[in-house]
């Protein structure tokens, strides 16, 4: 079933949900966030889901981040947009039932944020992750409140600080990811694991969730949402999206 720019499978109990711009990189482009919100709401909805599964089409990228191409910097629109795209990303963390991110290439920016927002990420041994949003004179506005806690406030500020990316098997050292697969045996991994989980008396699962995501999406998201307009109305900022558009270097003030 087509969703937006999303194929959505039912297989059994299991969701499987593919971003499905390939040639994109699988960008979080209007159409990958109408499908996955989509999605979401099959996955609430249906009694008999009982775990979704995310992954990126294609080998190079589970999602690339967000697609800046035609970004609108007047103030009104860049409310919005962090309104809208912070709230996207953490609509994970708010589903009832757990979800698998399995990461089978780039995940960087908002993909490596929707990553993080399910409940595990399996990552392809080929996988790579960052949130090099610093080069465009910007932040994660999603990340910057939920890395520290995962990795520790020195390492949250230098990936976010550097915006260099990170292999598989840092992040599955940094606690970000369970586990490296090779590339192959990726979907079957994560189908396994989410069978597994839904093996399990989904109550205690769901209550699981709950209890460990308790105190999430309160004071640090809206803080985020009301602060980060006024970050992407910086002339560094400005620079930094024109530059990335017009492939150059940025030269920041």
């Amino acid at each position: 079933m087509r969703l937006g720019s999303v194929e959505f499978e039912k297989r059994g109990a299991i969701a499987l949900v593919t971003l499905d711009e390939p040639g994109k990189l699988n960008a979080l482009s209007a159409g990958i966030r109408e499908g996955v919100t989509a999605s979401l709401a099959r996955i609430e909805a249906d009694p008999d889901i009982r775990v979704g599964i995310i992954i990126g089409s294609g080998e190079k990228a589970f999602c690339a981040g967000a697609d800046i191409s035609g970004f609108d910097f007047a103030a009104d629109a860049v409310k919005q947009f962090i309104e809208e795209i912070v709230t996207f990303l953490a609509s994970p963390e708010s589903c009832s039932k757990p979800l698998i991110a399995a990461v089978n290439g780039m995940a960087f920016g908002g993909g490596f944020e929707l990553a993080i927002a399910c409940d595990f990420i399996l990552a392809s041994e080929r996988a790579t992750f960052g949130v090099p949003e610093i080069k465009l004179g910007l932040l994660p506005g999603f990340a910057v409140v939920r890395l520290a806690e995962m990795v520790g406030r020195p390492k949250a500020k230098e990936m976010s600080m550097l915006g260099d990316p990170i292999s598989a098997d840092e992040a599955v050292r940094l606690g970000i990811a369970l586990r490296t697969v090779a590339p192959d045996r990726l979907l079957e991994e994560a189908l396994a694991m989410a069978e597994k989980i839904a093996a399990k008396p989904q109550m205690a699962v769901r209550m699981a969730k709950s209890f460990y995501n308790r105190g999430l999406g309160g004071d640090d998201l809206r803080a985020a949402r009301d602060g980060f307009p006024f970050l992407f109305m910086t002339p560094d900022a400005r620079e930094g999206v024109t530059a990335f558009r017009e492939k150059r270097k940025p030269k920041f003030s």
